[in-house]
């Protein structure tokens, strides 16, 4: 008998796997190369089950996101077969070796049928494997029952309400729980899905997911830390019904806006919570519960029910897995276990919804992936590593001994990432002299991680260039992104860095924009907090960016060269680029304030607006940064960086033509200085920026007011705009300041408003956001021209951060933008030179702010960071640092964040952050 001719056994408790047919011409998966019909994937998986038909045996499935694996996978079930469902590469290899499967179907769709005969006692209730650990190939694997899997998939039905017309985009692994339940759940009810492996902050994506018609999107934590910064509250999806999130914690505060968004475009948030050991997922939180409880994964699902014993979370229900197999020989247990203790810490709240506070197992879970790490620690160690694995979620740390040599620790990495599956920037490896243990002798896991977090991730880094007109982007091409941001930021560079991570600031990122919109041929929205390698795996798909005349960059890098480069070139077609509105509102800004100083015309406005600007980029940048102490540095480090360019050119001009008055010399005109115009009201401007972020950095160094900005990301910058408007700008309070247009006080809530517009992330924050701008703004000094002018900048900035401009414009815009702060301080003294001669005047002005600009940020600045190097390197300060590092009292260190080296022949002593620990 043929095997095409043998009986089918029908799937044990799987009805529907035999009825695909039933759906007919229903689209059932939408692939690149077109949709599958119910009718198309049933004759499919039935030729398939005919092929492997006869005695049951044991079914390796290599999945990936193809209709290869749905196929095989739903053939083997519809065979009768048990199925093994693994990733392919090496955790294939190694289940293999450890189970010897009867029949291999790998991710191309190849078929391997060892022997016709089961090599293995097979249970009858058993139906599919899967490992705990992701794809470390561990042996230790889910036995998961035909009763398992039909049991969720009606549970998840029944919490979802899972339709005949919705349209799931999977953008999950289906050898991942989470990723296989909703493919089952939406073919069970004849609902279609979308298979794809693009990202989820791809357009393409988005583009695909509106064209058939997606209605269920599925994602972990780091999903919709993608999409809040990809501006996936402003994309139209008019048919999305609903968004589950498992997988991990999500932030309360993600989980809080992300409610609120879906009620406002009309969509459900579901936060769900589930193991692999209860089939997939275990509970779900109502979507009306989701913004009052936002820190719980809500109520069990229909059939089951959560207890918390010890306070540990133990899980009863249906779908509780049969047991683990740690073998071969465990494929014929049954029933070993009745309830889940999950390993995870939580308890129950009065309304019923259960919140998980921590985790007592040896696991991780990195991007929805669990990551076994007494498992990862032991394949390492097989392979010849000394090593100790710990983690949080999020993160994997290796702690070795002996892999000092950045080749060794790379090589460590690699075969780390291999073994446990987690993106590259999710793993990290510290070298160590000897493993840190406890005092009992164990391992100190806790200080491993804290070597990890304080440490940067050890993928071969991107040294900052010697010169910032080095070009190396070619010798490194599967890193460009990184290199620009090595050379522009002089800083080194790891895969999840992000611009904000590495210090970038409102000065800094005119120049880096632009360069990544010619790498990546568009600029996404939240590029300033995309790490580097979300932006490398966007630039390998843009075709535009590497094709020549069409977009790609040109040689020269500093924005000066590329300036004459643009200027000096003949015919070139004219292209139109995306670059972020605020720079080249910076650059209208400062040729109109010019323009206006010089007499050539009478457009004022602009400066108010540039305060707005500058509050919405430090919101971006500075106020981005999680660390409360890193981040007041830095929002008072760009205080620095405004004032002394400005005192530089003050203080010159006060000593050698007697310009300026003592009070200019310390930026404090605004509080001695009188209610009338002159020279020394020429820099309100700087000193209104001084002001306005040295008391945003007194602000947010306090810890109520950092929770009440995680609480309230856009609510609490407005209404300290609001306070500051009515309190300094209207003759509510007797100040003994002046009340100018120019006080830095009376303009304050300019500076504050560009702080809430960059927090306004939904649809009606813009709409508040734009009624508080318009009457802060348009009635600024009730000169209509004025005002409307910078009202029409601070709309502009905030309905549309990124816009399109003439490609032959953007090295000009670039420049300006770069230099406009330099610009500012200086183009007095040309006036003062060529007062009368408009034309003259302005061409002079801006031709003198260039040349400051050019002098300050190469010859200055290089000469300032050797000198630092110098000072770095010295004896006297390698001295000063054993010092301090010997003498300063160990209670402290952890507070001040000290990480010590001793003499170079004693042992590194390792003082773990407070934060870390």
């Amino acid at each position: 008998m043929t095997a095409t001719a043998l009986p089918l056994r029908p799937a044990a408790g799987l009805p529907w796997v035999s009825r695909l047919h039933e759906h007919g011409t229903r689209t059932a998966l939408h692939t690149d190369a077109g949709p599958v019909t119910y009718a198309d994937l049933a004759r499919r998986v039935d030729d398939l089950a005919h092929r492997l038909a006869g005695s049951r045996r044991l079914v390796l499935v290599e999945g990936r996101s193809t209709v290869e694996t749905v196929v095989a996978h739903l053939a083997a079930l519809r065979a009768g077969h048990v199925v093994l469902l693994t990733a392919p590469g090496e955790a294939a290899q190694r289940l293999a070796a450890a189970y010897d499967p009867d029949v291999v179907l790998d991710a191309s769709g190849g078929l391997d049928e060892r022997r016709a005969e089961s090599a293995h006692e097979l249970h009858p209730d058993l139906a599919l494997l899967l490992s705990t650990s992701g794809s470390t190939g561990s042996a230790k694997l889910v036995r998961l029952s035909h009763d398992n899997l039909a049991a969720n998939t009606a549970q998840i039905d029944a919490a979802l309400g899972v339709r005949t017309d919705d349209c799931a985009a999977l953008t999950l692994p289906l050898t991942y729980c989470y990723g296989l339940s909703v493919l089952t759940t939406h073919l069970a009810r004849g609902a279609a899905v979308l298979l794809t492996d693009r990202s989820v902050v791809d357009e393409c994506f988005w583009t695909r997911f509106r064209a058939v018609g997606g209605t269920t999107f599925p994602g972990v934590p780091h999903t919709f830390e993608l999409l809040e910064r990809s501006g996936f509250a402003q994309r139209d999806l008019p048919t999305l019904r609903y968004v589950t999130q498992a997988g991990g914690r999500m932030d309360p505060a993600r989980v809080r806006r992300l409610a609120e968004l879906g009620q406002e475009r009309g969509f459900d948030l579901v936060v769900m919570y589930g193991q692999c050991e209860a089939t997939a997922r275990m509970t779900y939180l109502p979507p009306d519960l989701a913004v009052d409880h936002p820190d719980t994964v809500g109520r069990p699902v229909p059939g089951a029910s959560v207890e918390v014993e010890d306070g540990e979370i133990v899980f009863r229900g249906p779908n509780v897995m049969l047991g683990y197999a740690h073998g071969p020989d465990d494929l014929a247990l049954g029933r070993t276990v009745d309830a889940l203790r999950t390993g995870d810490l939580g308890e129950v709240t009065p309304e019923g919804l259960v919140r998980v506070t921590g985790r007592r197992a040896r696991f991780v879970k990195v991007l929805g992936h669990r990551v076994d790490l007494d498992a990862l620690e032991g394949r390492l160690r097989d392979e010849g590593h000394d090593v100790r694995c710990a983690g949080r979620d999020g993160l994997v740390a290796v702690a070795a001994c002996g892999a000092v040599a950045a080749p060794a620790r790379e090589t460590l990495r690699r075969t780390a990432i291999r073994a446990c599956g987690v993106p590259r920037e999710a793993l990290r490896v510290v070298p160590v002299a000897d493993h840190p243990v406890l005092a009992s002798g164990k391992p100190d896991y806790r200080t491993v991680l804290a070597l990890a977090c304080e440490d940067c991730p050890a993928r071969p880094d991107v040294a900052p260039d010697a010169s910032p007109d080095a070009t190396h982007d070619a010798a490194v091409p599967e890193r460009a992104v990184a290199a620009v941001y090595g050379r522009l930021l002089q800083r080194k560079v790891a895969d999840d860095a992000t611009f904000v991570s590495l210090g970038g600031d409102s000065l800094s990122y005119v120049e880096v924009s632009i360069r990544l919109e010619q790498l990546l041929g568009r600029l996404p929205e939240s590029w300033h907090v995309t790490p580097v390698a979300h932006l490398e795996r966007m630039r390998a798909t843009t075709t535009s960016s590497a094709t020549p005349g069409a977009g790609a960059a040109p040689s020269p890098t500093h924005a000066s060269n590329r300036l004459w480069h643009s200027l000096t070139r003949g015919a070139s077609r004219a292209r139109w680029r995306t670059v972020e509105t605020g720079v080249w509102l910076r650059a209208l800004a400062i040729v109109l304030i010019v323009g206006t100083h010089a007499g050539l015309f009478a457009l004022q406005g602009t400066a108010n607006a540039l305060l707005v600007v500058a509050g919405y980029q430090l919101a971006r940048f500075q106020l981005a940064d999680a660390d409360r102490r890193r981040r007041t540095r830095r929002v008072l480090g760009a205080a620095v960086r405004i004032a002394v360019p400005a005192l530089v050119v003050i203080v010159f001009a006060h000593a050698l033509v007697g310009d300026y008055e003592t009070r200019n010399l310390f930026l404090a005109n605004w509080v001695f200085g009188q209610e009338r115009l002159g020279p020394p009201w020429r820099f309100w401007f700087v000193e209104a920026m001084v002001v306005a972020l040295v008391a945003v950095a007194v602000l947010t160094a306090s810890r109520r007011v950092a929770a009440l900005d995680r609480r309230y990301p856009f609510g609490l910058p407005l209404a300290l705009s609001a306070a500051a408007f009515v309190l300094f700008r209207l003759p509510v309070l007797p100040l003994p300041v002046p009340r100018m247009h120019g006080s830095a006080l009376v303009v304050l809530h300019l500076f504050l408003l560009g702080w809430a517009l960059a927090r306004a992330t939904t649809p009606t924050q813009r709409r508040v956001a734009t009624v508080v701008a318009v009457a802060m703004v348009g009635t600024f000094s009730f000169n209509p021209a004025r005002d409307g002018l910078t009202a029409a900048f601070v709309l502009l900035l905030l309905w549309r951060p990124v816009t399109r401009v003439p490609a032959r414009f953007v090295p000009v815009v670039q420049v300006l933008a770069s230099a406009s702060l330099y610009v500012y301080v200086v183009h007095w003294q040309a006036l003062e030179l060529l007062w009368g001669h408009p034309v003259p005047a302005f061409a002079g002005s801006m031709a003198l702010g260039l040349a400051y600009w050019w002098v300050w940020t190469r010859p200055v600045t290089a000469a300032w960071r050797a000198a630092l190097a110098h000072v770095g390197r010295s004896r006297v300060a390698t001295r000063v640092r054993s010092r301090v590092a010997t003498r300063v009292p160990s209670r402290i260190r952890p507070r001040v964040g000290w990480s010590a080296r001793t003499d170079a022949g004693a042992r590194r002593e390792v003082r773990p952050r407070a934060a870390a620990g």
